[in-house]
């Protein structure tokens, strides 16, 4: 659905020219929610402009659909761009129209027909929750109703490629996580593919397929959402990961227990899909001749699985904890050994 090769845009400025975005490669499939994440300037807002062809690429190419967007003229790409639609952090609403009218303004533009833009118009309304607020005005709506009718008003003229921009950056939590419902219930019911921009984990972790970390205007590191939680391998992507982990003094609780513990060690296991929802340390309980201390642990859902982290001290011969660790390593968990009693060394991970 979407290709980006070798895009590159640089701005000419009076003090020189400046790179806002180096070499980045892309396949987004049709039908994904693929989330772009990075700081303020990392160069997310010019990536978005590219996709959308505001900004044409100082080298490489957009393709959306079959179509390269910089090599078609001004005629194909306003045809182009009826494919790809885009929602905002401040919504953008027109403030002197009510609800359906906002709703209808693309369809307007577009020059489609009364009685087709008002049936269009209440599918959308019951599409994205606003029954009863179509005679309504933006001052009379709540952030998250303004951002539902911004995402029906971008969905007017059945687009192929939706783009959130920080869409979610002016509402509060609960608020945010009702708009990231509403969009993977779109995604689900007409396969539309969603670009998430972002500087939230949260959001990436919450409904996306997969996930590119941008810094510096390069993709630094991309993937699967859950091999990314999993195993983050950029600093940058480490601390947006740390974003929705509450475990940041693991390796301080560690060697504090290491030290107060001087016959046990520290593991970290690490549970994926199945294996968050199985009662292992129970059975662990039962079945080692280890005593077992729970540190730290928690589980991060994401859109196509669990991903969990729990952080045990274990007391016992070598030989017990070796088995206890095996009968972990049967039940599909990772184990790693992070902290012995002589206090924090090299991580050893099995499984």
């Amino acid at each position: 659905m979407i290709r980006l090769d070798g895009l590159r845009k640089i701005f000419p400025t009076k003090n020189g020219n400046v790179t806002a975005v180096e070499n980045v490669n892309l396949d987004i499939q049709d039908g994904e929610i693929f989330g772009i994440i990075g700081y303020s300037g990392a160069g997310k807002s010019t990536l978005v402009r590219l996709l959308n062809a505001l900004e044409k690429p100082t080298e490489g190419s957009v393709t959306i659909a079959g179509n390269n967007l910089s090599k078609l003229n001004n005629k194909q790409l306003r045809a182009a761009r009826r494919d790809i639609s885009m929602i905002f952090q401040h919504f953008n609403l027109l403030w002197s129209r009510t609800v359906r009218q906002n709703i209808a303004f693309p369809l307007e533009v577009a020059g489609i027909p009364k009685a087709k833009r008002r049936k269009r118009v209440e599918e959308l309304i019951q599409l994205v929750g606003l029954e009863g607020r179509g005679d309504s005005y933006p001052s009379q709506l709540s952030g998250g109703q303004k951002q539902r009718v911004g995402i029906a008003r971008a969905l007017a003229n059945n687009p192929k490629v939706l783009l959130c921009d920080e869409a979610t950056s002016a509402l509060d939590p609960k608020t945010t996580d009702a708009i990231l419902d509403l969009l993977v219930d779109i995604n689900r019911k007409i396969g539309l593919t969603i670009v998430l921009i972002t500087h939230e984990m949260h959001v990436i972790r919450k409904i996306s397929h997969r996930v590119a970390v941008m810094e510096n205007g390069g993709v630094v590191e991309q993937g699967s959402v859950i091999d990314i939680f999993r195993n983050p391998k950029q600093e940058i992507t480490k601390d947006f990961v740390k974003q929705v982990s509450e475990i940041d003094n693991t390796q301080e609780t560690a060697r504090l227990l290491a030290e107060q513990f001087p016959e046990g060690i520290i593991v970290k296991l690490t549970f994926i899909g199945k294996s968050a929802g199985e009662p292992i340390i129970s059975k662990l309980f039962k079945r080692s001749n280890v005593d077992v201390n729970i540190l730290e642990g928690d589980v991060s859902q994401t859109r196509g699985d669990s991903f969990g982290k729990l952080y045990l001290q274990l007391q016992g011969n070598s030989k017990a904890v070796e088995d206890a660790l095996a009968f972990c390593r049967e039940q599909g968990v990772e184990t790693e050994v992070i902290s012995h009693a002589e206090g924090t060394v090299p991580a050893r991970r099995l499984g």
